[in-house]
């Protein structure tokens, strides 16, 4: 964990001058136990900044195409990511996903699947609702409301968790789960977007 908090403090040294990144509802995330944690996707930077605003170490599945290449590897295997193959299919990183929840740790996820061209909010895949399902997890949803601009602000909005109780009763669908942790989002970017700090 030592490369984890060392990488950690240099990204917030190099972003914070640039960003000026504002934190609401960080202590929503729970300090013990496995954390679903699912953001919308704007920019290629959001893992860097959910993991420097989060607590706890975040382990983030990233696309494939990140670990081909030599250096980079080395370096986002040490901050805890593994790699997924676009569409979500690929079994062995859902069970790596799994395990992470299993194991107490905090998952994090961009259920979009791929950033935003727009910034809006688009629809989520249904990974989302399959590790929500698979584990006793706490759901918590996270909005990054941008955009990223060289001295302007950003928010990292992290909400309560989500009531999964009912959902995981009735064996909703991967899809439905997924929808519902969306809206949760959705929520946050509508109540947090053009609200000064």
């Amino acid at each position: 964990m030592a490369f984890y908090d060392f990488a950690k403090n240099v990204v917030k040294l190099a972003l914070k001058p640039v960003y000026r990144y504002e934190i609401i509802g960080q202590e929503n995330v729970p300090k013990d136990g496995g954390v679903l944690l699912c953001s919308n996707h704007i920019e290629n930077f959001d893992p860097l900044l959910v993991g420097i605003t989060t607590k706890r170490p975040v382990h983030f599945m990233a696309k494939e195409e990140i670990f081909k290449v030599p250096v980079l590897k080395n370096v986002v295997l040490m901050c805890n990511a593994f790699p997924v193959k676009r569409g979500m299919s690929d079994r062995e990183a859902l069970r790596k996903g799994l395990n992470v929840l299993k194991e107490g740790k905090v998952l994090g996820l961009f259920p979009e699947g791929t950033r935003s061209k727009t910034g809006e909010l688009g629809k989520g895949l249904a990974g989302a609702g399959f590790f929500a399902l698979r584990s006793s997890a706490h759901v918590v949803p996270c909005a990054i409301i941008g955009p990223y601009k060289a001295f302007s602000k950003l928010k990292v909005v992290y909400g309560k968790p989500i009531d999964m109780e009912k959902v995981r009763m009735e064996k909703a669908s991967a899809d439905v789960v997924t929808e519902l942790i969306m809206s949760e989002i959705r929520k946050l970017i509508d109540e947090h977007k053009g609200v000064s700090a």
